[in-house]
This record gives C-alpha cells, structure tokens and sequence, in this order.
C-alpha cells in the first residue's frame, strides 16, 4: 500500500527520491518522508499530507545535499496520518533508518518486550518497533546489519517490503521482502530502491525484482548479495530488462491519470490481443493456454479470484466462460476465499485476476490452491510482478502503467483476455462451432475502434453529469453480461466522488431497492438491445412510474429506451458477450465528470490506494 523508494551512488538523492515518491503517490498519500545522508550526519523531513508538502517541509528544514536517501509515501495501517508516525523511522540510538511497506501482525508483542529492555517509542507504528528489534539484535548479537536485518525478520508475522541502513555504514543499503514487492534498479555504480520500477526508469531499464523471504545487501562498487531469510541460502539475482518507457507513466496532456487511462482504452485493448489474436486466420495464440490446454478442458471447474474491480471483471468472464467454453465457473472474492475452507482439488483450474499483481489476498488464495493441487492461472497487468511469479502460468494484459487508483483500462484488458481465453478453450472443447468462434473473433478484433467511438459522448456525458453531481445517492442496474458491469459502475463513483452507489441486477430490483426510488434518485440503467432488452424496458418503466430518473446506455439507433428515459447515452452495436467492453465507458466518464464537478481528487481518491498489499 505504501511507496518506497531509496538511492545510493554518485548523483545527489534528494532529486531522486522526490520525484520517485511522486510516481508512487498512486500506492498512499496521507503522508510522506525523506532522509538524506550526506557523509557526516541524516537529515530527516516528514510531514502529514502529499509529497507536495513533503517538498515544502524539505525546503524549509534540511538540507538536500547526500547521495543516499530513502523516502516513502504512506497509505496508514497501524496509527493515525501525522508527522510523527510518517516514515522513515529512526532506531532508538538514532543510528538506523527504516522505510517500511506493509504490516507486522506481532508488532505489540514485540514492543511489550522491546520496552522492558528500556527502548521507547515516539510513534504508533509497527514500523519503529521492527528498526529497534533490528538495533536489539544487532547489539545482541553482535552482528553485521545485514545479519541483523535477517535474525530480526525471522521473528516477525507479517508482510514487508524494507529498505534500512546505518549511519556507521554509509556506502550499504539492506532490503528485504516478504508480501509487498520490491525492486533493485541497477545502473553504473549506483542502485535504486522501489515498489515497482516507475521511480527509475529514466536511469536504467536493468532491474532486479526480489522474491518473498528474499533479502539483499547493496553496497557499492560491489555486486547485489542476494539470501534467503529462513535459511541464509544464497540466492542469485535475476536481472530483468524493463519495457516501461518515461512516456508510459506521465499524463500526456491530460488533466489526470484517470482520464488518459479512460482514452487509452483502444489502445490498450488493441495491444491486449495484438500477436494473440489472428482473426484473418482464425486462430488464438496463447502460450500459457497452449502449453496447458488439457489442464483446462479436463478441469471439473475454474475457480476465479479477485477483488475490487478485478473481480467484476471475474463477473463477465464467468458469464463468458459458461457460455463460450461450457466450462462450470465459480468467482470468488479472494479475501473471503482464503478464510472459508473451501473445497478444492486437483481437478480444478484457479485463475487469479490482479492489476497489479500484488494483492495480497488473492496471492495468498494463490498459495492455497497450489498446496491442494490445482492448476493456478493468474491475469495480470505489472511483468515481474508477484502473481506472475507464483502462478502456474498466466496471460499478462499489456495495458501499461495505470496509474489512477481508480481501475479503467485494467477493467476492459482483463475482460479482454479472459474473453480469448473463452473462445480458445470453447474451440477447443467443440462448445463453439466454426463459425460462432470466427464471428467472435471478428467481433472482438472490432472492439477497439468502437470504444473510439463511445469516448466520443463525452460532452454529452459532462452534461449529465452537471445535472447529478449534488446526488447522495444513485443505483446502477443491468442483467446477464452488464450486471458487473452496473456493479463496476457503481464502484468507480463511489471511489472517486463519495456518492453513495450501489449496484444491482435489474430484476432484483423490486426485492427491495425500488423503495428508494423517488423523484431525487438518479439510476443508471444497462439496456442494450440483446439478451434481456424487453424486460430491461419493463424495469425502466416500473422506476419512471415511481418518478425516478433514468440515465440509459443503449446501443446505436435504439428508440424504445429513448423514448423513456431522461437522459441517454450511446454506443457501438456488439455481440452481447462483448458489450461489457463498451458499456463500461460512459459509467467511467460519468464517474469522472462527476468526481471533478465535486472537487475531489479523482486520482488520488480519500482512503485508497492503488495496490493493496496488506490484509
């Protein structure tokens, strides 16, 4: 949840580690901090806030000169937003600095002990009691930091990702991770520290991406030493070459991340099945689906996990995968499957769905699954990452960098693959006869240009939403293949404009939500012309007799629904399995809209963050 990122080398810290912290302010941003260490002395900067008023904070009270420095931008677990519990957190003795992702579940414990060997705490951070349990062994035990860092870890429950140093050992930087990622960037007598690789891609495009339990000694003018916290193993790196490019992870014009994510959509969509998708020649080319086709047509089941947005994308593909494939699909919210003892078997196929590829509850489903024998397949956006990692196999989305906590084109990209995965298996299995599977394939390979089309509401969309920004509250409805998509709907305005929203399967309707239908409550209706468009329009009208106001999204050249509702917005015509694709965007821009007309910050929603990483 949190932002960590650190340097060492010859270029001066500060500048580093500031704009680092602005590229992860996606990941908290209740408060932020910096140390530098400039050969003699730390010098320390924290404040409640943004890292805008982190630089502010800087400016005024230390110096920037060091060519070490952490920093880190938080997302609160244990004590309130406030100067003092921000990062990075000294040791008793002042000599140790930490900066710290993630939580450590045994943290009261530990400081109950801490405390009767005379150490005492500023903070309410889990954080400070972890860099004075690292200070006790060190002194202990008589031990380097590095080993220190490795005794200390072992006697933690939780999750991290940690970045520490000394004051005596200016030229070494240890980090460890366990739960939250990490990532070594290595450039030419110098190494940077962060939770993905945004921070430092302008400096080196070589990154190393630690595994759980992993620890590393950075030192410089010497190569990373990579071990094994449980064991001491030696561990040996794996140097990535990164594709994210500087352009990818800046606005482009835009006013805000969510904006350019919501019109990257074609594109992203395009590159999604771009050298998978051949429909020319009617064939889908998937390496993780081919080397494993049997594990899936053989499979009793695919179990689907994910939360937030990525389980509403789980919602369409279970509709997708029943239709196209035949297959039996369960989707599951992998914070609840992972507590609830549930059955399953080797005969069963797990596709785990994260953006990021971090979240830790479905990592921690995928974990379950594999220890009783399925076959786990993980839909993810970020390469490297720790879901890419730990699966099977997998199917990476090819969205690149979102950076807007609010999902938008990780929605319509996992939809995407799933979609190809559907039609993949149901050729296979003989549910698709030869010509559905073309006419799909054509369908699908259309989709890009379509969602061009459907941006193209958007002042039509701005309107609408001037008329329903001062709502409390709005419902969202849909049936078969759009009723995630009116559930995702509702998500996207709760996250970003804090207007009450809920959504519904259109025909559930009268079993108890219409009592909240009067003349004050906007609902957005899904009523595109295939599936279930009659009683779509039957539910329209029982909220229009109750004096509600309808917002509809309807396909092309519908006049029924026109006729009815109070405001209407189009788009594209499709087949039903591929309206979620284009349905979702003007609820998206609706949220948007709404969202800045209100003054919030739609990228940096209250309370959120973009990858939640901790329980």
């Amino acid at each position: 949840m949190c932002g960590i990122v650190g340097y060492i080398g010859h270029r001066d810290a500060y500048p580093i580690i500031i704009k680092g912290l602005q590229r992860l302010e996606y990941r908290g941003y209740d408060s932020a901090g910096i140390v530098l260490f400039d050969g003699k002395g730390t010098k320390l900067a924290k404040t409640k806030g943004k890292v805008e008023d982190l630089i502010k904070r800087s400016k005024e009270s230390i110096s920037l000169e060091g060519k070490l420095g952490l920093g880190h931008t938080r997302w609160a677990t244990h004590g309130v937003p406030n100067d003092v519990n921000s990062h990075p957190h000294y040791s008793n003795s002042g000599e140790l600095c930490i900066i710290h992702n993630g939580i450590i579940e045994n943290y009261e414990s530990i400081k109950t002990a801490l405390t009767k060997r005379g150490y005492t705490f500023k903070s309410d951070t889990d954080t400070e009691v972890l860099i004075n349990l690292i200070e006790e062994v060190k002194k202990q035990e008589g031990v380097k930091l590095g080993k220190a860092v490795q005794i200390a870890l072992n006697q933690v429950v939780g999750a991290y990702a940690i970045a520490v140093f000394d004051i005596n050992k200016p030229d070494e930087i240890v980090v460890a991770k366990l739960g939250s990622p990490l990532a070594i960037g290595i450039g030419e007598n110098e190494y940077f520290i962060a939770s993905d690789a945004s921070p430092f891609i302008e400096y080196t495009n070589n990154a190393v991406y630690l595994e759980d339990e992993e620890m590393a000694i950075i030192r410089l003018g010497k190569e990373i030493k990579l071990r094994k916290i449980k064991d001491d193993a030696i561990a040996y790196p794996n140097i990535l070459e990164l594709q994210l490019n500087l352009e990818e992870i800046e606005k482009g014009g835009y006013d805000h991340f969510m904006l350019k994510e919501i019109y990257e959509q074609p594109r992203a969509i395009l590159d999604t099945y771009r050298g998978r998708l051949l429909a020319d020649q009617g064939i889908i080319r998937m390496a993780g689906i081919d080397q494993n086709l049997e594990r899936f047509t053989n499979a009793n089941r695919i179990i689907i996990v994910a939360c937030g947005t990525s389980w509403h994308a789980g919602l369409v593909a279970e509709y997708i995968f029943e239709d196209l494939a035949r297959i039996p699909v369960e989707v599951e919210y992998a914070s609840e499957f992972r507590y609830r003892n549930p059955v399953i078997t080797e005969k069963d196929v797990l596709i785990a769905i994260s953006q990021s590829g971090e979240t830790a509850d479905t990592l921690a489903a995928i974990k379950m699954a594999k220890e009783k024998g399925a076959f786990v397949f993980g839909v993810c956006n970020v390469v490297g990452s720790s879901i890419a990692r730990e699966t099977h196999a997998g199917a990476y989305t090819h969205a690149g960098p979102e950076i807007g906590v609010a999902s938008t084109k990780a929605f319509t990209t996992q939809i995407t693959v799933l979609t190809l995965i559907a039609l993949k298996l149901g050729k296979a299995n003989g549910a698709l006869s030869e010509s559905k599977f073309h006419e799909y394939l054509t369908q699908l390979e259309g989709v890009p240009a379509k969602v061009e089309k459907a941006l193209e509401s958007n002042a039509i969309i701005e309107e609408i939403a001037a008329v329903y920004k001062d709502s409390p509250n709005c419902l969202y409805l849909g049936r078969g293949y759009n009723f995630p998509v009116a559930l995702e709907g509702a998500l996207k305005l709760k996250e970003i404009s804090y207007i009450h929203a809920e959504g519904y399967p259109a025909a559930e309707m009268k079993h108890g939500p219409i009592a909240l239908i009067d003349e004050q409550m906007p609902v957005v209706v899904i009523a595109t012309k295939r599936g279930h468009y009659e009683k779509v329009v039957s539910n329209i009208q029982e909220i229009k007799s109750r004096k509600g106001k309808i917002i509809a999204i309807v396909f092309e050249g519908d006049t029924v629904v026109k006729g009815i509702a109070d405001h209407v917005i189009e788009v594209p015509e499709t087949i039903e399995s591929l309206s979620p694709l284009l349905t979702t965007i003007p609820l998206q821009l609706l949220s948007y809209h709404i969202a800045l007309m209100r003054g919030c910050n739609v990228d940096q929603p209250r309370n959120l963050a973009k990858s939640v990483t901790v329980e």
